[in-house]
């Protein structure tokens, strides 16, 4: 995995935690690790857009951070488990896949020749 993919999956982690931020944070130290989520996951959401398609990016980011957030409510917050919640989330996740893998190296969408 390269670089740009790397600071994409970091971002959408520093999303989940701004996103549980925002609901739970009660205190000043806990909004203010909220403010640098969101500052970090937006970073590198933009860092990695440099070279990555932009529409790509920006779903395998919120993709992901969808996700995460939902599957840490259900191990963190005893959200009660669903099994069409996981279904759903896996089918989320395998469109993620597919872009990753229909994005060339160099960032730019392959298109198919007729």
């Amino acid at each position: 995995m390269n670089k740009e993919w790397f600071k994409l999956v970091v971002a959408a982690f520093f999303e989940v935690g701004w996103v549980i931020g925002l609901k739970h944070a009660e205190s000043v130290l806990a909004w203010s690790g909220t403010a640098l989520a969101i500052y970090v996951s937006f970073y590198l959401l933009i860092a990695s857009g440099k070279k990555l398609p932009v529409g790509t990016s920006y779903a395998v980011f919120t993709g992901l951070g969808t996700a995460g957030t939902v599957l840490a409510e259900i191990v963190l917050f005893g959200v009660p488990f669903q099994w069409i919640k996981v279904m759903l989330i896996l089918f989320l996740l395998s469109g993620i896949v597919g872009l990753k893998l229909l994005t060339d190296s160099h960032g730019h969408e392959e298109r198919e020749t007729v």
